[in-house]
């Protein structure tokens, strides 16, 4: 086996990794770097491969390391793993590395972590007349029970949330026919038709 029949896949884990990555296919016979490809660590073809920091690779050792951790000069954190590349007679006859910058991570990690900060509860006096709020809450509470979508709700269902948001006086508010037709996506006559049945059922009720 040679080296160069394992460049196409060092260069094409270097193009999906790039640029976080750089990928190294070592020689362990002469402890040599092979080939590099986005030299992250600014090693060179030629150069000591300290493989040292690998366990002792034999014919009964593993094929596969990591990810371990490792450290550039400037500072910069990696995950690194190795893979083991055995010839027709299983002994070792190179070893890809892939070392992956961490920085993009955990700047990313510290980003989203910041943004997890507690919710707190809407203020009353911003949110207290805002009825698109409560129709919004109303529909999705609702679908969330019956577990269907909003396309898939019966006449039935579309009956039941309108008694919810009529009770919540989404209904009495001005503007909200055409903002409850689209939150139950169904046409403004066939919401009016609901409501016409809404009311019916409500006089019919002795109660």
């Amino acid at each position: 086996m040679k080296a160069e029949h394992l460049a196409p896949i060092g260069a094409a884990l270097a193009r999906l990794l790039s640029p976080h990555a750089e990928v190294v296919l070592h020689d362990p016979a002469t402890d040599q770097v092979v080939a590099i490809w986005n030299p992250l660590s600014g090693r060179a073809p030629g150069d000591p491969s300290l493989l040292g920091e690998l366990d002792e690779l034999s014919e009964s050792g593993p094929d596969v390391y990591g990810p371990y951790p490792k450290t550039l000069a400037d500072g910069r954190r990696l995950s690194s793993v190795s893979a083991v590349v055995r010839d027709e007679d299983g002994q070792p006859a190179y070893v890809f590395c892939v070392n992956v910058d961490r920085t993009a991570f955990d700047e990313a990690s510290r980003l989203l972590a910041a943004f997890a900060a507690p919710v707190t509860a809407q203020p009353r006096a911003l949110f207290e007349h805002d009825w698109t709020e409560t129709l919004n809450e109303v529909v999705a509470g609702y679908v969330r029970e019956r577990g269907v979508t909003v396309d898939r709700l019966t006449r039935a269902d579309r009956l039941a949330v309108l008694g919810r948001l009529d009770a919540a006086g989404v209904l009495s508010a001005r503007r909200s026919v055409p903002a409850v037709a689209r939150a139950l996506r169904i046409s403004r006559s066939a919401l009016y038709q609901l409501l016409g049945d809404l009311r019916k059922d409500a006089d019919a009720d002795p109660s």
